[in-house]
């Protein structure tokens, strides 16, 4: 008596010959074959515009992403150049060289607004969205620097309008949509979401800011740092958890650089005059550390 795999050739339910009786029904050189009368199909033609379509649109999205990789990079080294401020003895300086960098950044942003002339860029925006936040950051930082006050977003979006006339710079007299196609204009908006992210990303560099100038002896810096994050603070909560879901994230976080700025002016109000100037760093160090053994951080 033969066992049911013994049978190989026999179509019971215990051997393996129905697949092979299912593949011999459409040999291989048929199938081919089919698929070749197939190929000049409408349906098979419609597939393939698809695809070129869905491959030019991920190849735009992959050059998006590197382009928003080089303009957070640039950011930062922005970032880190405006933190030598507070220890740099002409500050002129450091904010032209800034400025230049920014001007960089803004040709970046100039590739990104080319990318998305045709486009819808809410589709991409995920892509371009840490760059842009980065930017935010950095363009508002210098601002601050500048004139102890937050940018606001319409100031941002018109430094990033561009024609071809001034070779990539921006064109400080804006213009309609027809226009910018008559004569090459670009021109990228930073959406609300981006703005409100890059801002609460700038309030750890203002904590940064504030602490480094204190070991530096500047005892003013901190009280107008502190005054500037309540207002950004108070504008934050008016949102709420009505607003996106990103930025009510980052609400703790502003907080906690909140706390610590006002520790920071606190003890210089209290004990700044019989702490040495050149130990008020190590004594802010070490009350942001013991911030954050409080709330679970470290």
């Amino acid at each position: 008596m033969l066992s049911p795999r013994a049978d190989s050739g026999g179509g019971g339910p215990g051997s393996g010959g129905f697949r092979k009786r299912k593949h011999d029904n459409f040999p291989h050189n048929q199938r081919r074959e089919g698929k070749d009368v197939n190929s000049s199909s409408p349906v098979m033609l419609a597939f393939k515009s698809f695809q070129q379509e869905l491959d030019a649109r991920h190849d735009k999205y992959e050059r998006l992403v590197k382009l928003s990789r080089d303009i957070t990079v640039e950011s930062k080294r922005t970032i880190f150049l405006l933190h030598r401020i507070t220890s740099a003895p002409d500050m002129e300086e450091i904010l032209t060289e800034s400025e230049v960098k920014l001007d960089g950044v803004r040709q970046k942003i100039l590739q990104v607004a080319q990318e998305l002339s045709v486009e819808d860029m809410h589709q991409f925006h995920r892509a371009i969205t840490t760059g842009l936040q980065e930017y935010v950051e950095a363009v508002s930082f210098q601002h601050f620097i500048k004139t102890r006050s937050l940018i606001s977003m319409d100031e941002i979006n018109k430094q990033l309008i561009f024609s071809t006339e001034d070779n990539g710079k921006e064109n400080k007299t804006p213009s309609s949509d027809a226009q910018d196609k008559q004569c090459g204009t670009w021109r990228l908006k930073i959406t609300p979401v981006d703005y409100l992210l890059g801002v609460a990303d700038l309030t750890g560099e203002l904590m940064r800011m504030c602490i480094n100038s204190v070991g530096n002896g500047d005892i003013d810096t901190p009280f107008e740092v502190s005054q500037f994050l309540r207002q950004v603070y108070d504008g934050f909560s008016f949102i709420g958890n009505t607003g996106p879901y990103e930025v009510s994230k980052k609400l703790y976080t502003l907080k906690q650089s909140l706390a610590k700025v006002e520790n920071a002016c606190y003890a210089l109000k209290v004990r700044g005059s019989e702490i040495p100037k050149h130990m008020l760093a190590d004594v802010f160090s070490v009350k942001t550390e013991m911030i954050d053994q409080e709330e679970g951080i470290s």
